[in-house]
Parts: C-alpha cells; structure tokens; sequence
C-alpha cells in the first residue's frame, strides 16, 4: 500500500478504475457501480452498506472499520486484501473469486458465498453465524477461533479446509467435510453434527 494516496472524490461509478485512493470515513450506501475495479485503496470508516457492485474487482486493498452490511457484490474478486474489525453482515459474494485474503475480527455473518472459490483465505475471530457456503470451493480457506454457528456448508468442496477454535454448533451439510482439517479441539461440536445428520439421537 502506498503512502501517497489521493483522497476519493464523493460516489463510485460503473466501469471505472480507482487506483491509490483512500476512502476516508466515505458515505458510498446504497451505491451501484458494475465492472468497477479498485487497486491499492483503502477503505477507512467507509459506510457500503446496501451497495451493488455487481462483478466489482478489489486488488491491493486495505478495508478497516467499514460498513459492508448488505452489499451485493456478486460474481466479484478480491485478491490481496485485508479485512480488519468490519461489520459485513448479509454480504452477499456467491460465484466470487477470493484469493490471498484475510479477515481479522469482522462480522460476516448471514453472508452469502455459494458457488463461489477461497484460495488463500484465512479468518480470523471472526462471527460467520449463519453464513452459506453452499457448494463453494473451500479447499484453500482457514477459520480460526472463529463462530460458524448454523453455517450451511452443502455440497462444498471441502479438502484441505481448516478449522481451529472454532464453534460448529448447528451447522448444516457435514457429509460434505470429507478432507477437511479440523483441531482437536473442535471434534466435539463436529460429532453433534455428523450425529444429527446420520439421525442419531444423543440422549442422556
């Protein structure tokens, strides 16, 4: 990231390249901008809640205590970025591309990422409650300490996935975690959930 940034200019507009700009505290909700690309920004305190950005392209980026709530990026990319405290909550990513991405304490819960493939993508702290990675290519993705509670994970490609720390409670599509890495740590809550797929009542 260089140091140089230019500060952004108010909106974002369809098929437009932004390079090296910060947005700083910048109030984009609600904004639409198609086949837009952003490279080497940084989003600071920036409010995207409720933006489409359908097949928006994110390379070199820094996003910080934004807003993403309900932003519909489908059929997007995001490649070398990093997430730090954001709240992302219904976000939806389905059929994107994410690649040397990182998610440090954000709340990404009831996201959508179906169809979609991580590669190179580590979360960390993160609340993913309710989340749907419904057949999405998971084999490069890493969770760590972070809560998966009732996340969907049907027909995802699954091998090599990991998961440390993390809370499994209620999570749907466990005949598709065939490969995945789990620590030991985890394989409690794992085992109420293969036990409810299989029918198995677990009953004192």
């Amino acid at each position: 990231m260089p140091d140089d940034l230019q500060a952004a200019e108010a909106g974002i507009d369809s098929e437009e390249f932004y390079e090296k700009r910060l947005f700083d505290s910048a109030d984009l909700i609600g904004a639409f901008a198609q086949d837009t690309e952003f490279a080497q920004c940084r989003f600071r305190a920036s409010r995207l809640a409720g933006a489409v950005l359908p097949k928006v392209r994110l390379t070199d980026c820094l996003v910080d205590g934004s807003d993403w709530s309900n932003t519909r990026a489908e059929n997007g990319t995001m490649e070398r970025l990093a997430f730090t405290g954001c709240k992302m909550t219904g976000l939806a990513f389905n059929g994107g591309l994410l690649r040397s991405v990182t998610f440090t304490d954000c709340k990404v819960d009831l996201t959508n990422w179906r169809f979609g493939r991580f590669d190179t993508v580590v979360l960390t702290g993160c609340n993913l409650t309710g989340a749907d990675f419904t057949n999405t290519d998971l084999r490069g993705a890493s969770f760590v300490d972070c809560d998966l509670t009732g996340a969907q994970f049907n027909n995802a490609t699954m091998r090599g996935a990991r998961f440390q720390r993390c809370e499994l409670s209620g999570i749907g599509g466990i005949t598709s975690w065939e490969g995945a890495i789990v620590h030991p740590d985890d394989l409690l809550g794992l085992s109420y959930a293969l036990a409810g797929a299989l029918g198995i009542v677990v009953k004192s």
